[in-house]
């Protein structure tokens, strides 16, 4: 049981890595899709403010995901292996698919997913976290549309009298800047859920180690608000080396077949995606990424006329976003069940 547990340990951090392949896109292709910097040099900022995120902020998300969502007391090595079963196959699909899904949701999916396969819909706490959850994935991509808008539309207001090439001189640099913002909100988005499936593990197995001596005894969590630093060093370096690696199939997707970008467009969507990213997590509420930094950069392309978007396409990412929780839910059940099946744990 004790290698079992380290063994999904393990697959945690490794859709963590995956998770930071995958959303790669999500930090850096709006500055690859101005141009502002190459696909290395961008992948490399990417990574080191994914990681700075460590260090100026919380794990209030990553509580949530450990006990807001799936009543603990039924939580157990097989729910949380068959949730991250679900959570990667989906975001393999639509990586390969070029279609920038939610990673978060995809966990979130998984989790609850393999949780009613095990006990029924009564596993679910249908409370706040799920409210939010939810209602993020509808509100997250809308406000960061209307910031993005309005940003860019306060800014060519302001500059009106500079010439495009002006304005493109002076955001250049500060487009490193909200790159970088988006990066640590990505960070902490992102890493923490990770974190938090991790512990209800932990949490579920503390049996096994409790008389553990040793670096073992580093694996006991006594409940599920407790975050050893251990895990989120580990949680937060597998996804920064996962954005390093880079997935540009989405770079291409996110940069430049939504909506062509200028750098003021690209600082305007970076710093809206930042804003609506950071308010959330300083209340534990797990947003995608993904989908708060697509819908900025629909708002900043919108300025320019309606035209301006492709629509198609987006409305592709939409019909992703949707099927992503149930389509997840779906793969981590019928994982659950297998393991179920084979492995009486």
């Amino acid at each position: 049981m004790v290698i079992y547990v380290l063994f999904i340990v393990v697959i945690a951090f490794a859709f963590d890595f995956i998770n930071g392949f995958h959303d790669s896109a999500n930090s850096i292709a709006t500055i690859v899709g101005t141009r502002v910097l190459n696909p290395f040099a961008a992948v490399v900022w990417a990574a080191t403010f994914n990681f700075a995120a460590l260090f100026f902020v919380g794990t209030a998300v990553a509580k949530a995901v450990s006990s807001g969502f799936v009543d603990q007391s039924i939580v157990t090595p097989n729910v949380i292996c068959a949730a991250l079963i679900g959570a990667i196959t989906w975001n393999i699909i639509t990586w390969y698919s070029g279609i920038p899904s939610s990673s978060s949701h995809a966990l979130i999916g998984g989790y609850a997913g393999a949780a009613v396969a095990k006990a029924g819909f009564g596993a679910l706490l249908w409370g706040r976290k799920w409210m939010e959850t939810l209602s993020a994935i509808v509100l997250s991509p809308l406000f960061g549309m209307a910031i993005g808008f309005i940003l860019l539309v306060l800014v060519l207001n302001v500059f009106q009298r500079a010439t495009p090439r002006r304005i493109d001189k002076l955001f250049r640099p500060g487009q490193l800047i909200s790159s970088a913002m988006l990066s640590v909100a990505h960070g902490a988005n992102d890493a923490q859920k990770t974190m938090g499936i991790i512990v209800g593990l932990l949490v579920a197995s503390q049996p096994y180690f409790a008389h553990e001596t040793g670096l073992l005894a580093n694996l006991y969590v006594k409940d599920a608000k407790t975050i050893p630093t251990w895990v989120e060093i580990i949680a937060y370096s597998c996804m920064s080396l996962g954005t390093l690696l880079g997935g540009w199939r989405i770079v291409h997707t996110m940069g430049s077949r939504i909506t062509r970008l200028r750098p003021v467009g690209g600082f305007c969507a970076e710093t809206s995606g930042a804003i609506v990213l950071l308010t959330t997590a300083a209340f534990g509420i797990p947003v995608s990424t993904t989908h708060t930094i697509t819908g900025s950069i629909v708002g900043v392309g919108a300025t320019n006329r309606l035209s301006g978007v492709r629509w198609g396409l987006a409305g592709r990412i939409i019909w992703a976003w949707i099927l992503t929780i149930p389509m997840s839910a779906t793969i981590a059940a019928t994982a659950f069940l297998l393991l179920d099946r084979f492995l009486a744990l």
